[in-house]
């Protein structure tokens, strides 16, 4: 009886192992000069993905506001605001959307996330504006 029990729970925790998905938290390192800047919590609504801020960590920024956004987002905390909106998984296993939010400049940018094929505790983020594209390398947070 034991056993019929411990099979299907071993293989649960083999997948989950095994099976990383883009979800979690992720520790933010700018690309041009390697300075950890945030952490972000990407999770999935109505069956796409969001990402918000949930903490500054660059020193002397961590209670920053969003000084070059317009509307809504003018000079709200950036800490809470949401970077990642409705974007939809393909069947490369990649999520793309139009609604990745780069508080410091402002701006919005088409987006593509995906997890480093060499390393699944690594997240590829890459925003377009037009056909320029720059991509950072985000690294998960285990949790405890």
């Amino acid at each position: 009886m034991l056993n019929k029990l411990m099979l299907p729970l071993f293989f649960l925790l083999l997948q989950s192992a095994l099976g990383q998905t883009v979800f979690g938290k992720w520790k933010t390192v700018d690309d041009r000069n390697g300075i950890t800047k945030a952490i972000i919590h990407i999770y999935k609504e109505d069956g796409m993905l969001q990402a918000k801020v949930l903490k500054i960590l660059e020193e002397g920024k961590e209670n920053a506001v969003c000084a070059k956004c317009d509307g809504d987002r003018k000079d709200k905390p950036i800490v809470g605001m949401k970077i990642m909106e409705d974007f939809e998984q393909n069947d490369k296993g990649e999520y793309k959307g139009n609604n990745l939010f780069d508080p410091e400049q402002g701006m919005t940018f088409r987006g593509k996330v995906w997890l480093d094929e060499e390393n699944e505790n690594r997240l590829k983020v890459r925003g377009y504006l037009a056909f320029l594209h720059r991509t950072q390398t985000w690294h998960r947070i285990m949790e405890e």
